[in-house]
């Protein structure tokens, strides 16, 4: 989760970028704090907080029968 966190603050420091925007907030809204946010997501994510690949499940990945007993 929050990778795609991480992706939308990207995509919105890009889209900021690309139209030289800050929308009024200069020091809110600008692309080096939004480039942080995203990489705080990123190492956050990284670091196992959250649910991440795989997580939250654990024990058994299948279903059924357990394979190779007969």
């Amino acid at each position: 989760m929050l990778a795609y966190i991480a992706a939308a603050v990207f995509g919105f420091a890009l889209l900021l970028d690309l139209f030289d925007s800050d929308l009024g907030a200069p020091d809110l809204f600008n692309f080096e704090t939004l480039t942080l946010i995203g990489l705080l997501c990123l190492a956050l994510y990284l670091a196992g907080v959250g649910r991440g690949p795989g997580g939250g499940g654990g024990g058994r990945w299948y279903r059924g029968r357990r394979p190779g007993r007969g």
